[in-house]
């Protein structure tokens, strides 16, 4: 995978926490292919490993747990990333409410809150170069709700508010960096996804054909990549959040 000199991101520094799969890969995918070089952080280096082999050497593999806020600060010095995306993540417990411990239903909390938590602080506190772009996955579960996650909803909503909080941040302080985050919709196009697909669909009693074909026109991870693409180098998509759907971004109203 090569990019041309004509690339909009070439010569750009970028860093995607959880990106061994699933968004976080399609986005690193997108983000080499824009002609940017980017750092790739996860627990399995097995899987960076194969994400480094198809995507090539502007693809950097970062063995490393996101949610721990020395490896944050670390990195963020080691990389000064143009662009940082929070993509990762925990995968919930599909279970209903009384059927969760506190530790399962705090689980998305416990990671992908507090993963976006030390990036964003670290960001701030750096802080990244001004015109530098900070993008959080939330989740469209954050609008709708999520019964059979436990605290996944309310993590990802919190995430959202996050974001805005340090756009905030941000602004007051003259930093020059644009923060913001992205609803995806439900897609059974990643393992989570797949696994929350069947759990809702199983809850109505149809199969996951019928659920899918209810909701519509399925997101996919490679327009996942792209939307982010889109995002981090158009400066005139500087909403707070935005919903991510199959028709692409719109600002979450």
């Amino acid at each position: 995978m090569s990019a041309t000199d004509t690339a909009p991101l070439s010569g750009t520094s970028a860093l995607v926490t959880g990106a061994s799969r699933g968004f976080g890969r399609a986005t690193a995918a997108a983000l080499v292919q824009a002609g940017a070089t980017v750092a790739g952080v996860a627990r399995s280096g097995g899987q960076l490993a194969e994400v480094r082999e198809q995507l090539g050497p502007r693809f950097v593999p970062v063995a490393a747990d996101a949610a721990d806020p020395v490896s944050a600060a670390q990195l963020l010095d080691q990389f000064r990333p143009k662009i940082l995306v929070l993509n990762a993540g925990a995968s919930p417990l599909a279970r209903p409410l009384h059927r969760h411990t506190w530790e399962s239903f705090s689980r998305n909390w416990a990671v992908d809150v507090q993963q976006v938590f030390h990036w964003t602080r670290e960001a701030l506190l750096a802080p990244l170069e001004k015109g530098s772009v900070v993008v959080a996955f939330s989740s469209g579960a954050a609008r709708f709700g999520s019964p059979l996650s436990g605290g996944y909803a309310g993590a990802k909503a919190t995430i959202r508010f996050m974001a805005a909080y340090a756009a905030g941040e941000s602004q007051r302080a003259g930093l020059g960096i644009r923060f913001t985050a992205v609803l995806p919709d439900l897609t059974p196009d990643t393992g989570l996804g797949a696994a929350a697909v069947a759990a809702y669909a199983a809850r109505q009693g149809v199969d996951t054909a019928a659920f899918l074909a209810a909701r519509g026109p399925v997101l996919h991870a490679e327009r996942v990549g792209r939307a982010i693409t889109e995002l981090v180098t158009d400066p005139a998509l500087d909403s707070a959040a935005y919903v991510l759907t199959a028709d692409g971004l719109g600002p979450l109203a």
